[in-house]
């Protein structure tokens, strides 16, 4: 009975308290040192629709999906051959990723840049004659590097997504009487996707990014843009911030394309179709 009159006191989480007084005032700091800043805040906004800068912004963005999009395409297919009997498929799999993942992407960017150099002319026989400069310009060069260099991620991703399927699932399928080509892409495949599509919206997120690097041989993304107009007026990080508002705006685009994607894949994942999988799968071991 005495222990019921005890009063109730409620935990003071006094470090909550301690983190948010110093983050708050950190922002305040933050935010008096940019009101106090030698930035022309009402030129930002203008500058965010210079014919330019949208020229920047939608080359950025086309770079960008075509890239990724590219190298989702090669990634499944290195990461297949990654996963191949044949030991040759293996070894060339192998190599590409090293050598595409190990390679910086501005030098990779450059090599194919500066392709001219070693070889003036490119020649494929019914197909295409034509100097490498013509056929190789800054867009298809940065598109180039980007492309490969991912693509070496996006097959480890990829090998990653379809080691994390049980291997009662192909067992299943091919009891049924299923291809494996059927079996990937109709069992294999739609159940990796939930591990394959977190790392993959990053990769794209820092593929929007990384399009910057196009700039330094001279492809118009938002950048490039950026120093163009401030080549003009001086006015450097006003365009830069306006730039940096772009960034954020296609960045967060993705991410929300990204969270509605693990979203419907999830549902598919604890769906009937799921569910069916999962009781053959155990009939088959059964």
């Amino acid at each position: 009975m005495a222990d019921a009159d005890l009063p109730i006191v409620r935990l003071r989480h006094w470090g909550r308290w301690v983190a948010a007084i110093v983050i708050v005032t950190l922002l305040v700091l933050l935010g008096v040192a940019l009101g106090n800043a030698d930035i022309s805040w009402n030129r930002v906004p203008e500058f965010l629709w210079y014919r330019v800068m949208l020229t920047g912004l939608l080359n950025t963005i086309v770079l960008a999906v075509l890239a990724q999009g590219v190298a989702i395409v090669l990634g499944i297919v290195i990461a297949l051959l990654r996963r191949s009997a044949n030991p040759v498929a293996r070894w060339f799999a192998a190599g590409y990723i090293w050598l595409f993942r190990g390679l910086p992407v501005l030098l990779q960017i450059l090599i194919w840049y500066n392709l001219a150099l070693v070889f003036p002319a490119i020649s494929l026989p019914f197909l295409v004659h034509a100097p490498t400069n013509a056929l190789i310009s800054a867009f298809t060069a940065a598109a180039l590097g980007l492309t490969l260099n991912e693509s070496a991620y996006m097959a480890e991703i990829v090998r990653a997504g379809l080691n994390s399927v049980d291997s009662g699932q192909a067992e299943a399928a091919k009891s049924i009487g299923m291809s494996p080509a059927a079996t990937l892409r109709r069992v294999v495949l739609p159940q990796a996707m939930r591990v394959i599509i977190p790392p993959t919206g990053n990769e794209f997120v820092n593929m929007l990014k990384g399009t910057s690097m196009a700039s330094v041989i001279g492809v118009t993304e938002l950048i490039h843009a950026a120093n163009n107009i401030s080549s003009n007026n001086l006015l450097v990080m006003e365009t830069l911030l306006a730039a940096a508002v772009w960034y954020m705006v296609v960045v967060s685009v993705a991410g929300v394309g990204q969270h509605y994607l693990e979203r419907a894949f999830g549902a598919a994942d604890r769906g009937p179709a799921a569910r069916a999988v999962t009781a053959l799968t155990r009939s088959a071991r059964g």
